[in-house]
């Protein structure tokens, strides 16, 4: 059996959200799939303690997810949103930014360029990042947040604003520097061609009405 990494179990969100028997396993990588308005996103918030329940279990490697410190597991669990939130300043600005708000040291610019590559940044790392696109600014993002390599990384639509040949290429980038990093995924996504591709676990979230 798959070591599990998180397992929620009649866990309430609101009174209107409610996940049951929801089971995210170590070492694969996992999609949460359902119909909009079914809490996927709300789910990945609930997983780092960016929101919390209002009854239920929820459990990271074996421990309530209550126990951990919340500034501490979410360095560890790192969601990132939809909502793209960038500073208004350098890309590599918004990394040293990033960094020195983890207590981090800033990597070399070598090790930024690598990461920024990898996310398919295709614009010079002096531009402010007021300046880019909605396309652009996503994949920095996944890139500020992949570069501090946390044990697990949610990552909510992060190919919604690429078109089909850039979301398949930044997933393989993705999959592989996990694999590499031994970083845990998971995705919500409606890219249908994306999960057939990549998901190894899918949970599957019903609406109830």
């Amino acid at each position: 059996m798959n070591e599990l990494l998180f397992q929620a179990t009649n866990l309430i969100y609101k009174s209107n959200l409610t996940y049951n028997d929801i089971k995210i396993e170590h070492g694969k990588i996992n999609f949460i799939v359902g119909e909009s308005g079914c809490g996927k996103s709300t789910f990945l918030k609930l997983l780092n303690q960016s929101i919390n329940p209002i009854s239920g279990e929820l459990l990271y490697k074996g421990k309530s997810v209550s126990s951990y410190d919340p500034i501490d597991l979410r360095r560890e669990v790192s969601l990132v949103s939809q909502e793209v939130f960038l500073f208004d300043e350098s890309i590599t600005d918004n990394f040293k930014t990033f960094y020195a708000l983890r207590q981090k040291t800033m990597p070399d610019e070598e090790y930024i360029a690598s990461i920024t590559n990898l996310c398919c940044v295709n614009v010079p790392l002096d531009q402010n990042a007021s300046t880019l696109s909605g396309g652009e600014r996503q994949r920095v993002y996944i890139a500020i947040f992949l570069s501090l390599c946390p044990k697990v990384i949610l990552l909510d639509e992060p190919t919604s604003a690429l078109d089909e040949k850039n979301s398949h290429k930044i997933m393989i980038n993705i999959k592989n520097f996990c694999f590499k990093k031994n970083i845990d995924i998971v995705i919500v996504s409606h890219n249908k061609a994306i999960l057939e591709e990549f998901c190894e676990n899918k949970i599957e979230i019903i609406k109830e009405d």
